[in-house]
């Protein structure tokens, strides 16, 4: 699934070439995502200027003249910009054709994904309204989330992964962050003291700002040859390496399944 840092990554890299652009035509080829994609989309975005595309959570909001298409990618889909004449991909599912002849392709296999449409203020929407703040903003404190956990019993990993508790700290930065803090993933959220949870913040903080960046590096175009959006590779502690030695201490990395996900952990370096 595509995470906090991928999807501002696409947000990037999509609007220094969509922004300010007229969108000549819409096409919906597969109305059946995780929400149907809206008949009227269209004609409601036809001739109109996006004007600006911010991002709530993983929720791409393209801010049309008229009203804000909200774009989520789900579990497998993806946006990329292409000139007009490139052959359609299979799961390539609705296109905007812009002023400057690229077509911008949402492409999603499990359909997952949603392409709504709203004229009302998007942050109200029923979907957004109930998220938690930015990780990478000041809303986002030791105090505040330690104020939250108080009454939380649950595993302090799933307690960062609630959206409604802070956006966009998927499955892999939660691991990560949980390693490079020092804290069982386990461990239940109203047992960690404020101290470790200003840790906490700073990790997922350095962590999501990091990959960002890599994202902005290594992503010199998202106009790529292939047509594929450039998503960028990352070196990680503990996701995806259980059975291999952790890289502090050398031990063998664990593994068990915290609400329904995988997760790896070291038993020596994340104090239970």
């Amino acid at each position: 699934m595509p995470e906090l840092p991928e999807v501002e990554t696409t947000r990037r890299g999509v609007a220094k070439h969509v922004c300010g652009q007229n969108i000549k035509k819409v096409t919906v080829r597969n109305a059946k995502l995780r929400q149907p994609v809206p008949k009227s989309l269209a004609n409601q975005l036809k001739g109109q200027m996006v004007k600006r595309i911010e991002r709530r959570g993983k929720y791409l909001l393209f801010q049309i003249d008229s009203g804000t298409m909200i774009v989520h990618l789900g579990m497998s889909g993806s946006l990329r910009l292409v000139n007009h004449d490139v052959p359609l991909k299979k799961h390539d599912h609705v296109e905007w054709l812009l002023d400057n002849d690229l077509c911008l392709r949402y492409n999603d296999p499990r359909r997952f994904g949603l392409v709504l449409w709203t004229k009302d203020d998007p942050l109200g929407h029923s979907l957004l309204s109930h998220l938690g703040p930015e990780p990478l903003t000041n809303d986002f404190t030791e105090d505040y989330i330690f104020q939250l956990a108080k009454k939380r019993k649950t595993a302090v990993k799933a307690f960062i992964m609630d959206s409604k508790v802070v956006v966009g700290v998927g499955n892999i930065y939660a691991q990560e962050a949980l390693f490079y803090a020092g804290i069982h993933p386990q461990r239940g959220a109203n047992k960690i003291s404020l101290k470790r949870y200003e840790v906490l913040v700073a990790e997922i903080k350095k962590i999501l700002a990091k990959a960002i960046k890599q994202g902005g590096t290594t992503l010199r175009d998202f106009i790529q040859a292939d047509g594929k959006p450039g998503y960028f590779s990352q070196s990680l502690a503990v996701y995806g390496r259980g059975g291999e030695r952790c890289k502090i201490c050398n031990s063998i990395l664990k593994i068990s399944v915290i609400a329904q996900r995988t997760t790896v952990y070291c038993s020596r370096c994340q104090r239970f």
